[in-house]
């Protein structure tokens, strides 16, 4: 394989968009994100010293995650989009991370000039299970991975209808609700899925914070007492408390706001978020 080649495409991947000046140029538009690009052929920018942009096909890989095929670069010429030889034969496939730039997903006018296929033929072998509740589940939470959760609801409501108690699935499209604000939505599966299994502190964690947000602040407050006493995980434990100690810093409750910072340092390592969040607290409470 081209050493040179491979370097100057993960080079091209986390270049920061900041970086260079895109020219508005044949309708080459670099405003979606990556999670946004799923199976569509794309194109990155290039930067000033670049002659030709690079080409391929963003997929999910519902293991590995958001993941993009190398095709080849293409250049603009007076006579439209040309498509270069590749320069090696092997395959390369690179995962994208959080902090990849923005690219450009190609038109079908493009994708013809280009001489491309409407999808790569290897992409069926990724589709064989896609209509699977893991799979879908396994979308979902890539997208949530990502913070990318208004787009993991479709294909998480998708196995939900299939199967809504698959493991993992009902936390996923809750988190999912929870983090679009549609904290009704969220608080109907959690109820469900308690009912089914109450043992999980995660339900507890994401139902709190679905009462915490539609002002049902007791009912949030037994919620996550629930969750800390099932769950074995400090970090979870303090990421409850801390939310109900805020909830209590808003309402000026002072007997309440202690019990939750008591709480909330007994979970806490020191110096954490978690612990300096409940000293702001405190530094401020005359000034709310």
């Amino acid at each position: 394989m081209n050493k040179k080649a491979i370097y100057i495409l993960c080079a091209v991947f986390f270049i920061p968009s900041f970086s260079f000046a895109q020219p508005a140029l044949n309708e080459l538009k670099f405003d979606s994100k990556y999670y946004e690009a799923v199976d569509s052929w794309i194109a990155f920018p290039k930067t000033q010293a670049d002659t030709a942009y690079t080409l391929g096909y963003i997929y999910i890989d519902q293991q590995a995650g958001f993941t993009f095929d190398y095709l080849s670069n293409f250049i603009v010429t007076d006579n439209g989009l040309k498509k270069l030889p590749r320069e090696f034969e092997e395959s390369l496939k690179s995962r994208l991370s959080p902090n990849t730039i923005n690219v450009a997903i190609l038109s079908e006018e493009q994708i013809s000039e280009l001489e491309l296929p409407t999808e790569p033929s290897w992409l069926k072998f990724y589709k064989e299970d896609s209509n699977t509740v893991s799979y879908l589940k396994n979308i979902g939470y890539h997208y949530n991975h990502v913070g990318a959760s208004k787009l993991a609801i479709e294909p998480l409501l998708k196995a939900y209808d299939k199967d809504p108690h698959f493991e993992g699935l009902e936390f996923e499209l809750a988190f999912a609700y929870n983090a679009t604000q549609k904290y009704a939505k969220a608080i109907e599966i959690l109820e469900r899925a308690i009912g089914n299994n109450s043992e999980d502190h995660l339900f507890y964690r994401e139902l709190g914070f679905a009462y915490k947000y539609t002002n049902r602040i007791e009912e949030a407050e037994s919620t996550y007492k629930k969750g800390i006493e099932i769950s074995d995980n400090n970090f979870t434990k303090a990421e409850m408390a801390v939310n109900m100690t805020q909830s209590y810093f808003q309402l000026r409750d002072k007997n309440k706001f202690e019990e939750w910072a008591t709480l909330t340092r007994k979970y806490s390592e020191e110096g954490s978020r978690f612990s300096q969040i409940i000293e702001y607290f405190e530094q401020n409470w005359n000034q709310g």
